[in-house]
């Protein structure tokens, strides 16, 4: 693998935009009456106008893709930011939008471009005097130039006829690369983190799935681990999206998830059977990943089933709610920030004071009751006749029920660590040790042999995947801890506690659910009755 594009996003080219009179540009889908979507080519030549207008817009590549293209960035503030020093200087929140990390499910690209039109063409004060946004819009290139029918690509999807794929260039689902990192966009997008450490990750979908009643779905971070930025967004700002989604755009939106039911031999009048269910939690999942850095994270998931219209619709009115409440609440989310980093960092230093943080979990067991929406099928008794997304030999009535019904929308822990005052790991973990700083943990050389209070982990079982996943077969391993005074000779490296240590629990627990074990990283180390090589340093080092 290589990683020589995650130093474009500390030292960016930019492309300042320049005064101009040229007539703002319109993006493919608008001027296709949203029968098409963009093609790369389209995204570089909408923002190359863009940059002729006039306007506090700075463009920059973040990365380049397994098949060369480059990966654009904007970032747009006023006054204008080039850089993160730049932007951290203005004290202001930063905001990182992202759209297209699947290709095939393009209206997140299209909302954002017209969005950076939007903001660049606005003369009086809006949210780029109060927050630095950042957006790349084609996260995906390479998935995005694979163009086939939407029966092939998105078969559950309401248009275009012809979108991109779901993989990358090198068929990884990127939304599942966040922790193992292999992908080049995805150590282009964790520099970027690193540089820029952006208060608000939004990240833009459109789902796949239940018939429901909502133009748009959503989720913050949904790990128990992360403690600041998911509550935050769980418990504080997405309960206020969603009024104002209603009242300002009428447009219903709900808690991501789906009808624990399926269709085919269900009584397609009535739905739901069981409760409403969201995803998985474990930070595999961009929203899920970010929030392991205490901040906070969005999902929003448009919904497949519409008109590809109304999803841009939905989406950009979505977007532009999250930039306007971070505005207003730009004061509390930079204290947020401030409150998550010194908390963590004093948890490390002080292990018997510190919570203890979830390492694996599982849907909540005490789900709260709510009016989910749900839309009726019924069978038309012809399995010739279809409708874009629809189980053959149905059709959609247009009539929605509300059900009260159990709403599981987040997770509780099964298994529980606080953090150690350190990590203490060999200097032959090479690949864990890159891994490490990808994710922008600091790793610190032992110059000088030491002695620590040390809990060491002894294996009693490797269970290895049969089915492959992402071309790995994951692992999970069990065992017992001890105690014990070590030695840590020179040459090791330490992991002391930092922002970042909740990342750096994750990968380097034994026992977590997505860390270096799972994903192959150690498995030449992992025999049963040995040592797991990594010690949890219990004493200040």
């Amino acid at each position: 693998m290589r990683t020589a594009w995650g130093a474009l996003a500390l030292a960016p080219l930019l492309i300042l935009a320049r005064p101009s009179t040229l007539e703002a540009p319109r993006t493919r889908a608008e001027r296709s009456g949203f029968t098409e979507t963009s093609h790369y080519v389209d995204v570089i030549a909408f923002l190359d106008a863009l940059a002729q207008s006039g306007s506090p817009m700075a463009r920059s590549t973040i990365g380049v893709t397994t098949e060369g293209r480059q990966m654009p960035m904007v970032v747009l503030s006023r006054p204008r930011v080039t850089t993160p020093d730049d932007a951290h200087r203005l004290g202001r929140p930063i905001v990182y939008v992202q759209a297209n990390i699947h290709a095939g499910e393009v209206e997140g690209k299209e909302a954002v471009l017209a969005l950076i039109r939007s903001l660049l063409q606005q003369q009086s004060p809006s949210v780029l005097d109060s927050l630095v946004l950042i957006i790349e819009p084609i996260y995906n290139a390479d998935g995005n130039e694979k163009f086939a029918a939407q029966a092939m690509n998105r078969t559950e999807q309401n248009g275009p006829e012809l979108v991109g794929q779901r993989p990358n260039g090198q068929g990884l689902d990127l939304n599942r690369d966040y922790i193992k990192a292999e992908a080049p966009e995805t150590q282009a997008s964790l520099a970027t983190f690193n540089a820029w450490d952006p208060d608000v990750f939004v990240d833009l979908h459109t789902t796949d799935g239940s018939f429901h009643g909502y133009a748009l779905t959503y989720a913050p971070s949904l790990n128990p681990a992360a403690l600041f930025g998911g509550a935050y967004a769980r418990d504080s700002l997405l309960p206020e999206l969603r009024r104002r989604m209603r009242d300002r755009h009428k447009f219903e939106v709900f808690d991501y998830g789906n009808f624990s039911n399926t269709y085919g031999d269900e009584v397609l009048t009535d739905t739901v059977k069981r409760g409403w269910y969201t995803y998985d939690s474990r930070p595999r999942f961009g929203t899920n990943y970010y929030g392991l850095r205490e901040r906070i994270a969005i999902l929003s998931e448009a919904y497949s089933h519409d008109p590809f219209e109304r999803r841009i619709q939905a989406t950009s009115a979505f977007v532009t709610e999250i930039l306007s409440l971070v505005s207003e609440r730009r004061n509390a989310i930079l204290a947020l920030r401030r409150k998550a980093d010194s908390s963590v960092v004093a948890w490390g230093g002080a292990p018997d004071r510190a919570p203890r943080l979830a390492l694996r979990s599982r849907l909540t067991t005490t789900p709260t009751m709510q009016d989910v929406a749900s839309e009726d099928l019924v069978a038309t008794g012809d399995s010739s006749l279809t409708q874009p997304g629809v189980p053959r030999g149905f059709r959609r009535t247009g009539h929605f029920r509300t059900q009260r019904m159990p709403v599981y929308d987040r997770f509780e822990g099964t298994l529980e660590r606080s953090l150690p005052n350190a990590y203490a790991i060999p200097a032959a973990d090479t690949a864990a040790l890159r891994l490490l700083k990808l994710h922008g943990v600091q790793v610190q050389p032992v110059t000088a042999g030491l002695s620590v209070r040390a809990a060491t982990f002894t294996v009693d079982s490797v269970v290895t995947s049969l089915q492959p996943f992402q071309g790995h077969h994951e692992v999970r391993i069990a065992g017992r801890w001890s105690e014990s005074t070590r030695s840590i000779p020179a040459g090791w490296w330490l992991v002391r506690p930092q922002p970042r240590m909740v990342v750096a629990f994750y990968l380097l627990e034994p026992e977590s659910d997505d860390g270096l074990v799972t994903w192959n990283v150690l498995d030449s180390e992992l025999k049963v009755g040995g040592e797991y090589p990594i010690l949890r340093v219990l004493t200040p080092p």
